[in-house]
């Protein structure tokens, strides 16, 4: 079985403590995602990513994605596209 590491916290193995799901604006609420923290009224926001940690997943998922578009658009690869 892979160990799972805090998402918070990379030296410590997770131990389902659930400090990650709790929303950035109130401490005594789980995140569902409502957006509000990236919602700021600037002209733009941002999200610095500082990792990408790929479990071998993402590829296949994408590529059945493309081969489904393809279909759907008739064969023709997007990048062909004019």
């Amino acid at each position: 079985m892979e160990r799972k590491y805090c998402v918070l916290d990379e030296t410590k193995l997770c131990d389902d403590c659930g400090e990650c799901t709790v929303c950035d604006l109130d401490p005594n609420k789980i995140c569902d995602n409502c957006m509000k923290c990236v919602k700021t009224g600037a002209d733009y926001n941002a999200i610095e990513i500082d990792e990408i940690i790929d479990d071998g997943t993402g590829m296949a998922v994408f590529e059945q994605l493309r081969r489904d578009m393809e279909k759907a658009d008739g064969g023709t690869p997007p990048e062909e596209k004019p």
